[in-house]
């Protein structure tokens, strides 16, 4: 018997009704997040919680922007990209105001250093005009599909069309190479506040891959 070959992914712009769907796949993708591990390093927790996070940062921040997009080889949500628009990055006072209550439900004691980590990594944030990609994805069942991939080149090659360039931040080392290949470089490997904490990776890209 022959097997039939994956369908291709299909790439939509992510809304309100997908909030849940997604806050779930990247709470199982970011499990194994060295960064995140640090912050949250109970593993019988960890999904529970970055699933909160995320269903939090969804709704008070990216899903407003209408720049973010999720991916599947059929109808349900296997992977997302959160994507800011230029000049949108910045999460406004309002908005971390009305995250103040959920995160700390959500992370409970470890609040004060994610928030440390956090704020280092917005403090290096590029001035310049850009698309930040702030969270990419896939559920690990998922993985190898060509999703994210797919959800990549939906924004970069929309990026090149207007001639803007894109950022974003590798809390994993082995996806450096991977994001290279979309025509990212390394513009600052970023020690990390609180003792253990691993690095992160900034990564930029300019129009075209240049």
């Amino acid at each position: 018997m022959t097997s039939q070959s994956q369908p291709p992914p299909l790439v939509r712009t992510a809304g309100e009704a997908d909030a849940g769907e997604i806050a779930a796949v990247l709470g199982r993708a970011f499990d194994d997040d060295p960064v995140w591990q640090w912050i949250l390093p109970d593993e019988a927790s960890r999904v529970r919680r970055l699933t909160g996070v995320f269903g939090i940062l969804l709704r008070q921040v990216h899903l407003r922007h209408e720049g973010s997009e999720a991916a599947g080889r059929g109808p349900d949500v296997e992977a997302a990209a959160l994507w800011d628009p230029p000049g949108r990055w910045r999460v406004p006072f309002g908005a971390q105001a009305a995250q103040a209550v959920p995160l700390v439900r959500a992370l409970g004691r470890r609040v004060p250093a994610a928030l440390r980590a956090l704020g280092e990594i917005e403090k290096h944030h590029p001035p310049e005009p850009h698309w930040y990609l702030a969270v990419l994805g896939t559920d690990p069942p998922a993985q190898g599909n060509g999703l994210g991939g797919a959800l990549l080149r939906s924004r970069l090659d929309r990026c090149d069309a207007e001639g803007v360039p894109a950022y974003l931040e590798s809390s994993k080392e082995r996806n450096v190479p991977y994001y290279e290949r979309f025509g990212f470089r390394v513009t600052r490997e970023l020690a990390m506040p609180g003792r253990g904490c691993p690095p992160v990776w900034l990564m930029w890209r300019d129009p075209d891959g240049g």
